[in-house]
């Protein structure tokens, strides 16, 4: 009885992990994520105040457009193609707009000296909501910060006011005042000093203050606003997309992916930098990611069963490597080494199994054409 009952609890837990892995596969595959991202992009930089009938008018647009560029592919002759139904609201129409206008934030650029800059730097970068950003971004952000310099017993900001300034302590002392509201005085429950940060909520979310924050003493903070970090980030993703979509184009082993799958490869793509003779990847080491080459060029050499090194290969822009070990779950079979500057786009083994799925056959049967190091 017991052993029928966990074969059958046994068999339960299988089926919901298949049929999670079979939900999970669906939505990467459909792009899901990607089209929940962009309607949060876009009410985020157009606020509409009926969401629903923005969202609405929004996924139609998405919608006709797709169903256009389908009817160009079915076409053989030259036609030009149909002009894109403009929107009977402002705010959808608008959508474009808003993505270009994004585009074109003119950066704002704070003059700070190095010091100040690296203080900064070593503040934010462990900041959740620094973390994800490419250096050029983090770059704009620092850049885009503000000088604050409260005077002792000024208030920066209010308990129960709507946020809208990250800040950086610099130098002085602030306190971190809360008011349970339920009569008694409001306590001071911490202090926030040199390199310390707070109202990192407020780029994010409109919610109001947990806490007042009060200068103890004469304070130099750094601030950014959440329109200036809402754009920067929002025009980076914007160019980051157009820029990987296009030049995923031209690599060959994603030309069987439609639009929307290059789309969720684009999205789900991190930047990489190396400088000359850099090691990428090494032949023997545990594999977590796969790599395309934006710009640059790479060597690929191999070390035989006799100890004998030699390259095998030369990859530049649009060639791939790294995904014999995330589809085999073998160790590196190469070393890849940079040959001057190489920028590459990277995924990480999960993102590689999520968005690569479709053409993972085909990885595979690639993977056959490798050649090994043979000494002539």
């Amino acid at each position: 009885f017991f052993l029928n009952g966990f074969d059958s609890q046994n068999a339960t837990h299988k089926e919901s992990l298949t049929m999670e892995a079979e939900l999970t596969e669906y939505l990467a595959r459909q792009g899901v994520e990607n089209l929940l991202k962009d309607i949060v992009v876009k009410l985020c930089l157009n606020k509409p105040t009926d969401v629903l009938e923005f969202i609405k008018d929004y996924v139609t647009e998405m919608q006709t457009e797709k169903n256009n560029e389908d009817d160009d592919d079915n076409d053989n002759d030259d036609e030009a193609p149909m002009p894109r139904r403009s929107s009977r609201r402002g705010a959808v129409s608008a959508a474009v707009m808003d993505a270009d206008d994004a585009e074109s934030y003119e950066k704002k650029v704070i003059p700070k000296d190095d010091a100040t800059m690296e203080r900064l730097k070593g503040v934010v970068v462990d900041n959740v909501l620094f973390q994800h950003l490419e250096r050029d971004e983090l770059r704009d952000v620092l850049d885009a910060m503000f000088e604050v310099s409260p005077k002792a017993g000024d208030i920066i900001i209010q308990q129960g006011d709507e946020g809208d300034n990250f800040y950086v302590v610099d130098t002085g002392t602030t306190e971190v005042i809360i008011d349970e509201n339920n009569g008694t005085e409001p306590k001071v429950v911490s202090e926030i000093t040199n390199g310390g940060s707070f109202g990192e909520l407020a780029l994010i979310y409109g919610t109001p203050r947990a806490a007042t924050i009060k200068a103890k003493t004469d304070c130099s903070l750094w601030a950014i606003d959440r329109d200036s970090y809402r754009r920067i980030l929002m025009g980076s993703t914007i160019r980051k997309r157009k820029t990987y979509e296009n030049f995923l184009e031209k690599v060959k082993i994603l030309s069987s992916l439609d639009k929307w799958e290059r789309l969720s490869v684009a999205d789900a793509l991190e930047s990489a930098e190396f400088s000359d003779s850099d090691v990428i990847i090494k032949q023997g080491d545990e594999g977590s990611d796969f790599f395309i080459i934006i710009e640059g060029n790479c060597v690929v050499t191999q070390t035989n069963e006799d100890g004998e090194t030699g390259q095998v290969a030369s990859l530049g822009p649009a060639d791939y490597f790294g995904e014999i070990a995330l589809l085999t779950d073998h160790v590196r079979h190469a070393t890849v080494t940079a040959k001057g500057a190489v920028r590459c786009a990277k995924l990480d083994r999960e993102r590689f199994e999520r968005v690569l799925g479709p053409c993972s056959e085909l990885l595979k049967r690639n993977m056959e054409l490798y050649k090994s190091y043979k000494p002539e």
